[in-house]
């Protein structure tokens, strides 16, 4: 009997790790499919916000389009066209860059 009661025990034990399978290989499609591009997206960004320079033409994630003019640590200065207005913004907040070498092709 006691032999019977260990058997269904051990054998108990190879069903739990099946149960977990689905779970684990859910897990796996989200990681692939959501955590890991937003984590190259991230990267990307993060390697914009280092490389902006003077004379970048930007777009801010309000909508406000300029060129910079200054840099700080963790603010920009830009220049915004009509009335060439000089503004200070986050670094943080570019969204996007166009430099000088892509306005001239």
């Amino acid at each position: 009997m006691v032999q019977h009661l260990l058997a269904i025990q051990l054998g108990g034990g190879s069903a739990g790790w099946l149960g977990f399978a689905p779970l684990i290989f859910i897990f796996a499609i989200f990681y692939f499919l959501l955590i890991m591009p937003q984590q190259r997206k991230q990267k990307k960004w993060q390697a914009m916000l280092n490389e902006l320079k003077t004379g970048d033409k930007v777009v801010t994630t309000g909508g406000l389009h300029g060129t910079i003019v200054a840099l700080k640590d963790d603010y920009i200065h830009l220049r915004v066209p009509p009335d060439n207005l000089r503004i200070e913004v986050s670094r943080g907040s570019v969204a996007s860059v166009t430099t000088a070498d892509e306005a001239a092709k």
